[in-house]
């Protein structure tokens, strides 16, 4: 667990419960029995479920999974042909690569240590069994040798890709939750010693200690801890006696009732709401993300191809009745289209004592 600095206060931010991965009793056959040869159709929930039972079943033969919205199977990365009769037979699609997770590791570690350089991120991705290194148009001259240099020590293990934009926090002057310095998105309702509190991005609440629902309006609630960077969360207490109900935005006049938090897998389709460009949608491209603000490096955030805008910070990731993340920052826009990160939230109402409420 990484720092975090949650002060003692009151309760829970907006509606996150978490929901370990339920342990379904799936048990790998043994490697003398027929492989399944159409597995059956899986839901994302499913698939992150039979992902985690397999993984722990093979060990250091497993190299990374992801999810096939398409077609709706799990697809498994192994190291030898005998993991993958074992994949097969317990109801995902096998493929076998060349580096295993421990390479990959190491890997994100040397880049770690040589080139920690604001306007980059990293992730292994599972399609690809490599690190990409994603690099925006802040990066350039002596920085970008640096990074290229690190990179190409890794030999075929990572990759670099450029981005148009900058990858920055999503903070804005605006609407939605206001604070005297910075408007963000409220993230998720939730509860914490029986008492009404809501989640939103660690570098809102870094900035911001009391919050009103509209610009210049009476405060509604009022900050009790944050963690930016390392983590990017943060949790307010209501001091208000407004509705805080475990539901998301989704600006059509209705809501998306929250009852659970959970935890993504690559391959998986997602919705965003957030309080500047209201409800995107695209899928989740990769977990355990470093990216290297100017504020300093954050680290298992969630990667998506969903776009965000200044003001979003702090909004919902979510698919369906299950919160993900709260939005963190990205690159692009929602015109030309763009990328972004978030901090999963399960491991922030772990970190502050709450629950969906």
């Amino acid at each position: 667990m990484k720092r975090t600095s949650i002060r003692k206060h009151h309760s829970v931010i907006a509606g996150a419960g978490v929901m370990a991965l339920a342990t379904a009793a799936i048990t790998l056959q043994s490697a003398t029995a027929a492989p399944a040869a159409d597995p059956a159709p899986l839901t994302a929930t499913a698939a992150g479920k039979l992902a985690t039972t397999i993984s722990s079943d093979l060990g250091a033969d497993a190299a990374g999974s992801y999810y096939d919205a398409k077609d709706r199977k799990l697809v498994v990365n192994v190291l030898n042909a005998a993991a993958a009769k074992k994949v097969r037979a317990a109801g995902a699609e096998a493929q076998v690569v060349k580096h295993s997770l421990q390479s990959l590791d190491e890997a994100r570690e040397t880049l770690k240590g040589k080139a920690t350089i604001p306007g980059t991120a990293w992730a292994m991705d599972p399609k690809l069994n490599k690190v990409v290194v994603t690099a925006d148009r802040t990066v350039k001259s002596t920085a970008l040798s640096r990074l290229n240099k690190a990179v190409s020590s890794l030999g075929d293990r990572a990759t670099v890709r450029r981005t148009t934009g900058t990858i920055q926090p999503l903070i804005a002057g605006g609407d939605a939750i206001w604070g005297d310095s910075a408007r963000c998105s409220l993230g998720f309702n939730v509860i914490r010693a029986g008492r009404p509190y809501f989640l939103t991005a660690g570098h809102c609440t870094s900035r911001v200690q009391t919050w009103s629902a509209t610009r210049g309006g009476p405060e509604i609630a009022s900050t009790t801890g944050s963690s930016f960077p390392s983590d990017d969360y943060g949790l307010a207490a209501y001091t208000a006696n407004v509705a805080h109900p475990s539901a998301v935005n989704l600006y059509n006049g209705r809501t998306q009732p929250i009852t659970r938090a959970g935890d993504p897998i690559v391959g998986q389709r997602v919705l965003r709401s957030g309080s500047t460009s209201r409800v995107h949608s695209g899928s989740v491209l990769a977990v355990n993300v470093t990216v290297n603000y100017a504020q300093g490096t954050v680290d298992d955030l969630i990667q998506t191809s969903v776009c965000a805008e200044p003001g979003d910070s702090g909004g919902s990731l979510f698919a369906g009745s299950t919160a993900l993340g709260l939005t963190s920052g990205g690159s692009g826009d929602c015109t030309l289209g763009g990328q972004t990160y978030y901090q999963p939230v399960a491991e922030a109402l772990r970190a502050t004592g709450s629950r969906i409420g």
